[in-house]
């Protein structure tokens, strides 16, 4: 909440008139091959021997979206009911977890981004 009255005061337009989401999607357990692949290669090929478990997350930021788009987009573009969980809120964390963030670089092709940008199209 202090954060927010910060950016009340630094920038008097905020909350501003655009809808932003921040979906996190994580599959579910028996679908976590991704998670899987990495654990395993980071003890394996690396050998970091106190690595226990790995979560891989994909982590959608979308604006421009109405509210009821981008409910719809979180359950039939960038998840799949059968076996992914998705968030709106924040990522929950355990104390001394790590965490790992890639992106592609700027002017980089995002085939994923991309696909999702036409699927909203379609369905808004």
């Amino acid at each position: 909440m202090m954060f927010e009255n910060l950016l009340v005061e630094f920038f008097p337009h905020y909350p501003y008139n655009n809808k932003m989401f921040r979906i996190y999607v994580e599959r579910k357990p028996g679908f976590q091959n991704e998670a899987e692949r990495i654990r395993s290669e980071l003890t394996g090929f690396l050998g970091i021997s106190g690595v226990s478990s790995v979560r891989y997350l994909n982590r959608y930021d979308i604006d421009h979206l109405d509210p009821d788009v981008g409910q719809l987009a979180a359950t039939r573009i960038f998840s799949e009911p059968q076996s992914d969980f998705f968030s709106f809120r924040h990522l929950d964390l355990q104390e001394g977890d790590q965490v790992i963030v890639w992106e592609y670089l700027p002017g980089q092709y995002d085939q994923r981004a991309d696909s999702a940008a036409q699927c909203i199209q379609i369905i808004s």
